[in-house]
């Protein structure tokens, strides 16, 4: 007998509003690889252990349970943790969820893109169920891109150029970080990238913020970025210019 296949999950959430279009039901999956500097939920790092083993039927029916609250635009939004490192979890919970008709989004940073094998075959098929993705980009510069996050940028950037490639609709998603990313010629340089692929249906500039501190103390963990404050309304201003936020139409069907 074949053993289902299992996906391990930190938590759900019913209703989220900030995670893809309309309301979502949203599954943030348990293990990352990188150790973003401002991460807030450093307590999904773990691969292989902490969250809970479940099924796609189980996440599928639980989030069936809400659908009447989606409308026409809300579906299912799976976040991390890092969910590309879960391929066969997300292939078969996109599939059954396109089968009922849901509208399925990935929330990624795209540092496990490579197109070696057996990942990109695998990539590929998840794609033929994705509607959309949030794509983070945390810092358009390589070697700041390491200190930010402890891991380079080059595979991320690739992942995005593919994603062009094929014309899936992103939403590209900036962490902006004084004293790492709120650099004006950082910006410019994430804005002229942004303007060479064909398929970014919106670009959001998200402030850093402290409400995830608490988990790294009860971690243990020392938290890399003490000290530094949110950025200040006129500097969150400045990045949307810079990325030019407004020229990006939102969530448009393909």
């Amino acid at each position: 007998m074949t053993e289902p296949i299992k996906g391990r999950i930190h938590s759900t959430e019913n209703f989220g509003t900030v995670d893809g279009p309309g309301v979502r039901f949203i599954v943030f999956t348990q293990g990352c690889r990188m150790r973003c500097q401002f991460c807030h939920n450093p307590d999904t790092w773990k691969i292989g252990s902490g969250g809970k083993e479940v099924t796609p039927d189980e996440v599928l029916s639980e989030a069936l349970r809400y659908r009447s609250y989606w409308g026409e635009k809300g579906g299912i939004t799976v976040s991390g943790g890092e969910p590309l490192l879960q391929l066969d979890f997300l292939i078969n919970l996109f599939k059954k969820a396109k089968e009922q008709g849901i509208h399925t989004t990935i929330d990624t940073c795209g540092k496990p893109f490579t197109r070696e094998e057996p990942f990109f075959s695998q990539f590929e098929e998840l794609m033929k169920y994705t509607d959309l993705l949030l794509f983070d980009i945390k810092h358009i510069d390589n070697e700041q891109h390491k200190l930010l996050t402890t891991l380079d940028n080059e595979n991320i950037l690739e992942m995005a150029k593919y994603l062009s490639d094929i014309q899936k609709p992103v939403w590209i998603r900036h962490v902006l970080v004084p004293e790492r990313s709120d650099y004006d010629d950082y910006l410019i340089r994430l804005d002229d990238f942004i303007k060479t692929l064909n398929n970014v249906d919106k670009v959001e500039v998200l402030p850093y913020h402290v409400m995830g501190k608490y988990k790294w103390d009860e971690l243990g963990l020392e938290y890399p970025l003490e000290g530094i404050k949110p950025p200040t309304e006129d500097r969150v201003a400045n990045a949307k210019k810079l990325l030019h936020v407004n020229d990006y139409k939102g969530y448009l069907t393909r």
